[in-house]
């Protein structure tokens, strides 16, 4: 798969008129500033930081009360952090917000602070942040819960709940009016510990209506939103939902090609300034995802086994992949190949739990930065070089990271 010549040249010119519209209007403001902010969660004790990034200053510390996963919104104004082993998703304000005012934006930073508004169900795992609000699924209560931000941000909770028919590990995603909700498979019986396996995805409505038939997608697991599309990771190939008109969504099957070796996609993520899809392939390999493309996959292996990979939302051409030899690959998504690589860790090897510590990525600010739990410290590495600049010390085990900010007017 390749992004045509044509889509590069009109992404080009569009990228080029829009740096010359905000340098114009900037110029016409007072003054400019950049802010980033990263939250780390650690590996074993039941906290978040909230830090500085320029400074690495700690900005806030937030107690838990168990281990958490960390989501950042859509907007960057809110960070969720998810605590899968103890039912509740608490919410962290990140002082970051942007308005838009056409030909620039204004950036307003103000300080950290942990949202008074809770939220409490059996075993929510996945958070899907998208456009205003954030979606929670409870895989043991088979629901998932539509969150608007704007009312996170006041301190009040305004949740639509749609529900998921059974306890299942799923996954609910909206894409305008209608909600895209995993299907588990009703017919068999499960123990009390076990969760049904997925077999599909339904569309519903405002009112909770299905429409249409399920669409299969065995073993549903990974999600991603790219332009208008999302997309899911299945058994038989990659599921894209594209926007309908009175029907609801249409769903396609995207199946792998017959020459790909056996393996399939469990993990997605979504390009912001083009249209495409990052996902796993297996272990050890990952895949380029155009869905408008005649040949939509790519396949690009590695090394060796993959710890962590993320997309540069400033250079959206770059995708990061940190192999478990310590070595971090810069992807070029355009060409479909790894374009270089440098040594950014010691060795982490993917034998072991799932959630044992290892690195996990965050990009921010042109740079990337990587926890190293077994040093007590996030590695700040230059995405140009691949060398690292400097280290930020957190006590314990830093684990989980997101980073949020950008640069803006200040008037």
């Amino acid at each position: 798969m390749r992004l045509s010549l044509t889509r590069n040249r009109l992404l080009t010119a569009v990228a080029a008129t829009l740096v010359f519209a905000a340098q114009g209007a900037l110029a016409e403001d007072n003054e400019t500033q950049a802010a980033w902010r990263i939250f780390v969660a650690d590996h074993t004790q039941p906290v978040v930081r909230a830090i500085d990034f320029s400074s690495g200053e700690e900005l806030g510390r937030y107690d838990l009360k168990g281990y958490a996963a960390l989501t950042a919104s859509a907007s960057g104004q809110t960070v969720f952090a998810t605590q899968s082993d103890r039912d509740v998703v608490h919410v962290i304000k990140t002082g970051i917000a942007f308005s838009d005012h056409g030909e620039h934006r204004d950036l307003g930073v103000s300080d950290v602070a942990r949202l008074p508004v809770t939220f409490e169900g059996k075993r929510p795992v996945h958070v899907v942040p998208h456009d205003d609000h954030a979606i929670l699924f409870y895989d043991r209560d088979g629901k998932a819960e539509i969150i608007d931000e704007a009312a996170l941000l006041e301190g009040k909770a305004e949740v639509r709940t749609v529900d998921a028919t059974k306890p299942h590990h799923g996954v609910a995603v909206t894409l305008g009016r209608y909600v895209l909700v995993s299907v588990p498979n009703t017919e068999i019986k499960t123990k009390p510990d076990e969760l049904a396996p997925r077999v599909g995805l339904r569309v519903v409505d405002e009112k909770g209506e299905q429409l249409g038939d399920i669409a299969q997608c065995t073993d549903l697991h990974g999600e991603a939103t790219s332009a208008r599309l999302v997309a899911f990771g299945c058994k038989e190939g990659v599921l894209v939902a594209r926007p309908g008109g009175i029907d609801g969504p249409n769903l396609e099957m995207l199946p792998y090609p017959a020459d790909f070796p056996k393996a399939y996609t469990g993990t997605l993520l979504g390009g912001k300034a083009m249209q495409f899809f990052l996902g796993n392939y297996g272990e050890d390999k990952v895949v380029l995802i155009d869905p408008d493309n005649e040949q939509p996959f790519r396949l690009i292996e590695l090394p060796t086994r993959r710890v962590d990979f993320r997309l540069d939302p400033a250079t959206p051409r770059n995708a990061y992949i940190l192999t478990e030899d310590g070595n971090l690959h810069v992807l070029d998504v355009i060409k479909g190949e790894i374009v270089r690589k440098g040594k950014v860790t010691e060795p982490y090897s993917k034998d072991g739990h799932w959630r044992d510590p290892r690195p996990r990525l965050a990009v921010a600010d042109g740079q990337i930065a990587i926890t190293d739990p077994r040093h007590s410290l996030v590695r700040v590495i230059d995405a140009e070089t691949l060398k690292e600049t400097r280290t930020i010390a957190i006590e314990g085990q830093p684990f989980s990271i997101v980073a949020v900010g950008g640069s803006g007017a200040s008037h």
